[in-house]
């Protein structure tokens, strides 16, 4: 093989390795939460005022701005997600423990089939208002590729915790008792 060749296969390999690893890079992971709160800053919930329907509810919808005043669990989750389901009886009891503390849980049930969501709101007799974002839109603005995935917001609307993964107990314990404290 000649040279001339050779060098213009390379540099041409070489140009299109790089474009891909850009178009990777650009198209990965929104973590900007995810920075802000490693360096102990809260940012603002995105999308506050993103509308989406109630769960259980003909033609009513709600949205993160309903909530403003209150510390918010903002939980996403979907039926069809066993860790998602696994964590609910937790967060159940979690809303009953919030109850006269300004703060709630509010479910976000994403890429669910309505039917699925409901089944699984009534089987356990989950109390707190879960909302319904079908196309998982809400999710995105929170950098959220796998369920569940919780964020905490503070009484002025902004994520002061989130968790990527399933909840527990000692998360909710380490987490809830300083933001129910603070004032709005």
């Amino acid at each position: 093989m000649r040279k001339g060749p050779a060098i213009a296969v390379l540099i041409f390999a070489a140009a299109l390795v790089g474009l891909l690893s850009y178009g990777v890079a650009q198209k990965g992971e929104d973590r900007s939460i995810d920075a802000a709160l490693s360096k102990g800053e809260r940012i603002a919930a995105p999308e506050p005022d993103r509308s989406l329907a109630l769960l259980g509810s003909t033609g009513r919808a709600g949205s993160v701005a309903d909530f403003r005043g209150k510390v918010v669990i903002l939980n996403f989750w979907a039926s069809w997600c066993p860790p998602c389901v696994d964590e609910l009886p937790l967060l159940e009891r979690t809303q009953k423990s919030l109850d006269g503390k300004d703060a709630t849980v509010v479910g976000v049930n994403l890429r669910d089939v309505s039917t699925e969501a409901m089944a699984f709101v009534r089987r356990y007799g989950l109390t707190y208002p879960s909302l319904r974002d079908r196309d998982a839109d809400l999710a995105r603005a929170y950098g959220t590729t796998s369920y569940p995935e919780t964020f905490v917001i503070d009484r002025r609307g902004r994520i002061a915790a989130k968790r990527r993964g399933p909840v527990d107990q000692a998360w909710l314990d380490a987490t809830l008792p300083r933001l129910l404290a603070e004032e709005a």
